[in-house]
């Protein structure tokens, strides 16, 4: 199992389109300008500005960024794991 992140929207359903190995990805993929990666990482208020912008994005949609347990399929895209009981 790994640990993927992704959108939750107001209506509880995940976002496929917006999966990524960190909640950083997805935060990038959401955030409508350019971002620089780098300066995200180095930077304090950089980050600021841009978690700003992010929060506008998820106020303005409802919806919210979530961790989601996965198990990797052969195509390298993830697969919600099964809940707990369930037969696989």
């Amino acid at each position: 199992m790994t640990i993927h992140w992704t959108v939750r929207d107001a209506n509880g359903r995940l976002l496929a389109a917006f999966v990524g190995p960190t909640r950083l990805e997805v935060a990038r993929k959401l955030v409508p300008e350019r971002c620089d990666a780098f300066r995200l990482e180095v930077s304090q208020s950089y980050r600021e500005l841009f978690e700003r912008a992010l929060l506008r994005v998820l106020d303005r949609e409802g919806w919210e960024i979530v961790p989601v347990r996965c198990k990797g399929s052969a195509a390298g895209w993830p697969t919600p794991a099964s809940p707990q009981g369930s037969p696989e």
